[in-house]
């Protein structure tokens, strides 16, 4: 007696190999972006130990050419109190071209608390 035969065709193995192609090249950019974030993060962080708005602004500068960050910069952050803390918020979005008309938009917003 034969055995049926099990595994994948060749049609279906393109196909999947495809879809973990496509995901890989969609994933190796989202990850700079996403890199970005936890630096923007950070310096926000950081710049909460400034007391006035342009000592936040000046001092979250200074990390961003440390850091290579370009999608903010100083005077994007919003700089307020909570008590007696200082509160850093930012966010913004970054845009990833997918092909033709198909963008994948990231949104990414922080703050210091």
């Amino acid at each position: 007696m034969r055995q049926k035969q099990r595994g994948i065709t060749f049609l279906g193995l393109i196909v999947v190999g495809a879809v973990l192609v496509f995901g890989a090249i969609v994933g190796m950019q989202v990850f700079p972006t996403y890199t970005e974030f936890l630096a923007i993060d950070k310096a926000a962080k950081k710049s909460a130990s400034g007391s006035t708005v342009a000592e936040v602004r000046t001092i979250f500068d200074k990390a961003a050419q440390i850091d290579y960050i370009t999608s903010i910069s100083g005077k994007d952050l919003e700089v307020g109190k909570q008590g007696d803390k200082v509160v850093v918020s930012f966010s913004y979005q970054r845009e990833i071209h997918l092909g033709g008309p198909a963008y994948l938009v990231m949104k990414y917003q922080g703050s210091s608390r």
